[in-house]
């Protein structure tokens, strides 16, 4: 099972006293599911996955926009705009942006060889495909980790538990796929005709995605605004850990938008939720969200110019009430408290300033300090005990905090720090914040899941990389401080899958307790060569395969010496995610 919106059955009548009303009314209106009539020749499919799926009828079949995170559900959404519309083909494909749950599912409505032979073209924003292999791979484990309790996947789906994600009802658990963009958009104004339907662009990197593309349907009256604007306040800083996002110049995204498109649209659609109908109000829309972000920007800055640190900036800043007051700038995905310190940290950075926070103690000791301090666990157990039955939530985590930096095992505190997390969770406006806290909870009364892999990064991905992208990622495996001593040198020649003949001819170099790669000459000559495919590579370097098993199976040959191979394969980590997030994992 990959995908049931049946198990949200649960999310109708009131909000129960677990669940914000407001968190509770847009997972309602995210239930709605099926194929929509968005204008003339212009459909979504949504409910299908994280993301809509939106069809536009060309003069010979469906030009797709965002196929879903992936094939499974990408190809059941066809298959419902097939049954309704038509056996039309696939015509074109667009991709707005470069998160996941916008390409994964390309391969479910277009096959990989109509697109090489230039009979399907894959239009996407300029930088597309290294941000979408870069985003997956690079802290790809890290991130993973770290999603599973801000998308809550592993939470039961009930008004105690996992309610929805907050821009949706939750994430496809399929295959992800990705195939190379024929086209890259690169500028505002670019025009291209699809299928005989006129698209003009708006290019906007570095807003919600490193990559990410609106355009206008002008003969149909239609502006799609990707995911620069959403139904609810977006995300400056993703909670599962990503680059901070410029909120001047997303705010400058919309506005640039609403001047060249709003006086020319009658609907607005977008990459998740619903769309707005009516000049009016596409305006308003635009309005607001575009002087939400400039609001957080401006007023985290004028606060920091006054000497404010992120923490106290948080806890200062609210919206003025026309913004406060508008539904689409609830925080029920992203926060003001949240965003306000990502616009600290895109221009000041994690420090705040205070010598005492240049250098402080890990957590595990200054927890010991800080428990011995208060005359120890028992004791402060009872304090939070105490701070929590009078509502006092946010002071109870932070006193358990220190007692499980101390003692991780102490099951008093564990016991009670769970309690804790659940209420803040129940009291949550973000979904993401709630499915952190329940998730938390969930795993101090049952421990964190082990044995699985928290990447999202599919065979697809990995074929997408370069060379010079899997080594960066070879390197970030090497452990430094075990190849600091060593000095390595090993040839790295990359075949052409099918001929065999050498494309690439590298020189790997171990030094310093780096690992780089230069292009070989023939005055660098190794003891040892390896001579493999880019695909094989890449399993190599992710650890999907080893060179025992590439060797067996004729996917690698080693010329000469392979001491230095063996070593530095050696000198690499795995990463499994297998660490925990709560209590501290240096002691």
């Amino acid at each position: 099972m990959v995908w049931d919106l049946t198990s949200y059955s649960f999310v109708e009548g009131d909000a129960p006293a677990t669940v914000h009303p407001s968190l509770w009314r847009l997972a309602e209106l995210n239930r709605h599911h099926g194929l929509f009539q968005v204008t003339e020749r212009v459909y979504q499919v949504r409910g299908y996955d994280a993301a809509n799926m939106t069809i536009v009828v060309g003069d010979r079949g469906f030009v797709v926009i965002d196929p879903l995170t992936c094939v499974e559900t990408a190809a059941a959404g066809l298959e419902l705009v097939r049954s309704s519309l038509g056996d039309l083909p696939v015509t074109a494909v667009v991709h707005t942006h470069c998160h996941i749950d916008h390409f994964g599912g390309v391969k479910g409505v277009v096959d990989e060889v109509d697109v090489l032979a230039g009979r399907v073209p894959v239009v996407a924003p300029a930088g597309f495909y290294e941000e979408a292999v870069k985003e997956n791979v690079s802290a790809g484990t890290a991130m993973g980790r770290r999603a599973g309790f801000m998308f809550g996947g592993r939470l039961p789906r009930n008004a105690c538990g996992h309610v929805m994600i907050g821009i949706a009802p939750g994430v496809a658990t399929g295959t992800s796929t990705l195939i190379r963009p024929t086209h890259e958009v690169t500028e505002t104004g670019e025009e291209l005709v699809l299928d005989g339907v006129r698209f003009v662009f708006q290019s906007v990197p570095g807003t919600e995605a490193p990559a990410e593309v609106n355009f206008h349907l002008p003969e149909f009256r239609a502006l799609c605004m990707a995911e620069t604007v959403s139904q609810q306040m977006h995300n400056l800083y993703t909670l599962r850990g990503a680059p901070v996002r410029d909120a001047l110049r997303w705010s400058g995204a919309i506005d640039e938008a609403l001047r060249l498109f709003g006086g020319q649209s009658d609907v607005m659609f977008i990459s998740h939720q619903w769309p707005t109908w009516g000049r009016d109000r596409i305006a308003e829309l635009l309005g607001m969200q575009r002087d939400v972000y400039r609001y957080l920007h401006d007023e985290v800055l004028r606060l920091a110019n006054h000497g404010y640190t992120p923490a106290e900036i948080g806890e200062l800043i609210a919206l003025p009430a026309p913004l406060d007051a508008f539904w689409a700038n609830h925080g029920c995905y992203g926060s003001v408290n949240h965003n306000a310190k990502a616009v600290y940290q895109h221009y000041l950075g994690w420090f705040d300033g205070n010598p005492a926070n240049l250098h402080p103690l890990a957590p595990a000791d200054a927890g010991r300090r800080y428990v011995g301090l208060m005359g120890g666990v028992d004791q402060v157990v009872a304090h939070a005990q105490r701070a929590h039955d009078e509502g006092e939530d946010r002071w109870a985590a932070e006193l358990l905090k220190h007692v499980l930096a101390a003692e991780p095992q102490h099951e008093p505190a564990r016991a009670l720090q769970a309690a804790v997390f659940e209420q803040l969770g129940y009291q949550s406006e973000s979904g993401a914040w709630r499915n952190f806290y329940l998730v938390g909870a969930h795993e101090l009364r049952h421990g964190f899941p082990g044995g699985r892999s928290f990447s999202n990064a599919s065979p697809d991905l990995l074929a997408g990389m370069t060379t010079s992208m899997l080594l960066d990622y070879l390197a970030i495996r090497l452990n430094g401080p075990r190849a600091a001593a060593r000095e390595l040198r090993v040839g790295l020649d990359v075949a052409d899958a099918d001929s065999g003949s050498v494309e690439e001819r590298l020189l790997l170099v171990v030094q310093n307790g780096i690992l780089r790669s230069v292009v070989a000459s023939a005055a660098e000559e190794p003891a040892g060569t390896l001579r493999i495919s880019r695909a094989a590579l890449a399993a190599l370097a992710y650890g999907a395969t080893s060179l025992a098993e590439l060797l067996a199976d004729g996917g690698a040959e080693v010329d000469g010496d392979d001491a230095d191979l063996a070593d530095l394969l050696g000198l690499l980590d795995t990463f499994t995610g297998d660490f925990d997030v709560i209590t501290p994992n240096l002691r």
